[in-house]
């Protein structure tokens, strides 16, 4: 018996996420709650401990979907202006 093999996409391309798309989603579920959200998303990234973000609207788990060193990356690109 001939065994094939289906490989389903969890998500349409189009519809996942960008780093900048879950960071401003990100700081936008910290401020309505009333955090400053530069220095919990700081915590984050410096210590990894997703408690320094809100499980409000997904938060943490749409940032934990981004690698702390990717991050950091893509942020000094972005902060030097080198695509």
């Amino acid at each position: 018996m001939e065994r094939k093999t289906i490989l389903f996409s969890s998500a349409d391309k189009s519809q996942q996420k960008t780093t900048e798309d879950i960071l401003k989603l990100v700081y936008d579920a910290l401020e309505e709650k009333g955090y400053n959200a530069i220095d919990q998303m700081v915590g984050y990234i410096l210590s990894g401990d997703p408690s320094y973000i809100t499980g409000h609207n997904d938060a943490r788990n749409l940032i934990r979907r981004i690698e702390r060193d990717d991050l950091v990356e893509e942020l000094l690109r972005s902060y030097l202006d080198k695509k």
